[in-house]
């Protein structure tokens, strides 16, 4: 027995950006406001295919043929900003700010890690910057 495979039902898509907002049609219907992203690819020689991630709050009622991918949303990409602020801390200031921490050195399971990525963590947002002056030392 030979797979037959089906095309999905092909759509009418309209779609009309401006600026950081965008109406999107399918069919005539505006599904702008169940939409959280999309991407429109279309390689020559194929019909165009366009991809929806909806939010949370879209209508759950969908119809029509679809390729369904099951997955998670990705990290987002390392950024070489981080290697470089993780670079630039120095170990006996990080060492003395945690031992600071009064807060989460509690006798507790890998309190030294959890101080630690609690103190990196507000470093990175601002908040208790490394010294007094915000200097960084080695």
């Amino acid at each position: 027995m030979t797979p037959t495979t089906n095309p999905p039902e092909q759509r009418h898509v309209r779609i009309q950006a401006t600026g950081p907002t965008a109406r999107l049609e399918i069919d005539g219907q505006d599904l702008a406001d169940q939409v959280r992203s999309y991407e429109l690819r279309h390689t020559v020689g194929q019909l165009p295919e366009l991809q929806l991630l909806l939010r949370p709050t879209a209508n759950p009622v969908w119809e029509g043929a679809a390729r369904v991918v099951v997955g998670e949303d990705p990290d987002p990409d390392p950024d070489p900003a981080d290697a470089a602020f993780l670079a630039a801390l120095g170990p006996a200031e990080t060492e003395r700010a945690l031992l600071a921490r009064h807060d989460l050195l509690d006798g507790g399971a890998h309190e030294f890690t959890r101080a630690l990525l609690t103190q990196l963590g507000e470093w990175a947002l601002g908040v208790r910057q490394p010294g007094e002056h915000g200097a960084v030392d080695g």
